[in-house]
């Protein structure tokens, strides 16, 4: 009976020592698996700490590249011509304004297109801005041939006071209707005729084939001296005038020079007959949506870099005569009397303009001109 008992007890005894080895095996056990975890989790965290930084860095870089606006800003003029130099300006001045925001692409030389189809381009939102010839978008703008109306300005401070007040103004304003903003009108200064033939005085302009643009206003120019006008494309006109298929044109001396139209031409009559301008145009759905302290510096820089634009033109003039000169065509200066009959025999192609647009912008310039000439 005694020995039952102690058995059983034993037996007990060695059951809890088992229970109690198990036990301790398991909670060394356990123990490795939660040091391995906890090993794991502290080297993952350890890792997170040395990737976010680099991490949020990139993050960083790809926001403020996101913040930067880039600007394409066409136009057809040669590099280091007044109008690509005035981009540049331009370019510099948005820059510098907007702390690096802005960044303004250049793109001269008709790279983004002609003189339409850039205007297309900011009607379609393919472009930003574009500084284009007033007279190549006659067709979407036909008011601005004005500009092309012959001996309207006598002179280029009036042509200034015109473009830049109130009338100038109008005809800006008006160019939202093809959903594009004018900006400043920029220029090329006054036109003068090349030729191949003397141009001494008015009657030699009579029969002699002038290359021109598809203008109602041009043609009629040439029509009233007994010129015959010849529309012609502006990349054809010098294989035109070496070939002889037309006699002379008219451009301001910058595009006489810069196109070398003095080596196919004889004959340089100095008319001032015609002001060649040119409008910066910006896209107007994407202008409208910038923030007002873009707009403002955009607008303003536009601005600027017109009035720069055109005192360069007027430095540069002289030496674009010279230039002209060197090359052996010869200068003609016409007397006042030979003017005078140019003017009176133009003076007709206002009343097409007229006919076309009516009366109320073109009294509107006339009236400025009287008043400014007092």
């Amino acid at each position: 009976m005694n020995f039952t008992i102690e058995y059983s007890y034993l037996k007990q005894v060695k059951l809890m020592a088992y229970n109690l080895q198990y036990t301790y095996i398991s909670f060394k056990f356990e123990r490795r698996i939660l040091m391995k975890r906890f090993r794991f989790i502290r080297n993952f965290i350890l890792v997170l700490v040395l990737i976010f930084p680099i991490f949020l860095q990139g993050c960083t870089k790809d926001s403020s590249k996101s913040d930067i606006l880039e600007i394409n800003y066409g136009h057809g003029f040669m590099p280091d011509s007044p109008q690509d130099k005035s981009a540049i300006m331009f370019k510099n001045e948005v820059e510098e304004k907007s702390n690096g925001k802005i960044k303004v692409n250049i793109f001269p030389s008709s790279q983004l297109g002609s003189a339409r189809e850039m205007f297309e381009g900011l009607q379609l939102g393919t472009q930003e801005i574009a500084l284009v010839h007033t007279a190549r978008i006659s067709g979407f703008a036909p008011e601005l041939q004005l500009f092309d109306l012959p001996y309207l300005f006598p002179n280029k401070e009036i042509a200034y006071e015109v473009m830049d007040g109130e009338v100038g103004t109008k005809l800006l304003d008006d160019l939202e209707k093809q959903h594009v903003k004018g900006v400043a009108f920029y220029e090329d200064g006054f036109k003068q005729f090349t030729s191949n033939k003397p141009l001494y005085t008015a009657d030699d302009f009579k029969g002699q084939k002038f290359r021109t643009m598809e203008s109602p206003i041009l043609m009629e120019q040439f029509r009233t001296l007994g010129s015959n006008p010849v529309p012609i494309d502006f990349a054809e006109l010098y294989n035109s005038l070496q070939l002889g298929v037309i006699d002379g044109q008219e451009n301001p001396l910058v595009t006489i020079s810069n196109m070398k139209f003095y080596e196919v031409q004889k004959y340089l009559a100095k008319t001032d007959h015609a002001y060649l301008a040119h409008v910066l145009l910006f896209n107007n759905m994407w202008y409208k949506e910038l923030p007002k302290e873009y707009q403002d510096i955009l607008y303003e820089a536009g601005r600027n870099a017109a009035v720069w634009e055109r005192a360069e033109v007027g430095r540069e003039e002289e030496k674009y005569l010279e230039i002209i000169k060197e090359h052996g065509t010869e200068i003609i200066e016409l007397p006042q009397e030979e003017t005078d009959i140019l003017i009176e025999r133009t003076s007709s192609v206002f009343d097409v303009y007229r006919k076309m647009f009516g009366d109320e912008i073109l009294d509107s310039v006339l009236n400025a001109i009287e008043i400014l000439n007092k």
